[in-house]
Parts: structure tokens; sequence; C-alpha cells
């Protein structure tokens, strides 16, 4: 078996899922937030981006949008528009498993 140990692959880094929030300007950076440490600086810059972006397009397109809520299955994303910048909220979502029943 140690020769099929050579091509495995190691397991990927599993993230937990975050819970806090974070504010940005209108250039996208983030000014504050209250995401723990583990949470990666550079995705919370990404997500901001496609927010902002969100808010220009839709002013762009003369419709009035002030918060803007994205559902995953496992994560909720809330934002809401702020003078140009934004406040963005990230909730984890709780499945939840049917009760067993005896």
């Amino acid at each position: 078996m140690g020769l099929l140990n050579l091509f495995a692959k190691p397991a990927p880094n599993l993230m937990r899922l975050p819970s806090g929030s974070f504010t940005v300007d209108r250039e996208g950076t983030v000014l504050i937030g209250t995401l723990p440490s583990s949470f990666p600086g550079d995705l919370a810059t990404d997500i901001a981006t496609q927010v902002l972006a969100a808010f220009r397009e839709a002013e762009a397109a003369q419709l009035p949008l002030s918060v803007l809520a994205i559902n995953y299955p496992t994560l909720k994303i809330t934002a809401r528009e702020m003078r140009g910048g934004a406040i963005v909220f990230l909730s984890p979502r709780i499945s939840s498993a049917p009760a067993s029943q005896n």
C-alpha cells in the first residue's frame, strides 16, 4: 500500500463557516469587522468587491437596491448599502435535521 500513498492527494483544509460582519468603503477596503481571525482577508475583500459591484449596477440601472441577500445552502450573506460603501453580514445556516421518531 506504500506505493499508492505516493499518489494520494492531501485532504483539503476545511474552513469553519464564518459568523460576523465587516464594513467596507466605496473602494472595497475592509475598514472594520467582527469576523474571526481565521477567516481569510482576501475572501472578505472578494465578497466586498462583488457586493459593491451589485449595488453599483443596480444604481446604474436605476433600481432602488439598498439590501442584498444571498442564500447558499450553508451560508447566508446579507449586505446593506451605506453611502457608496456597505456593511456585510455573514451567518451560517443551520440545516434542521428531521427528528428521529421512536
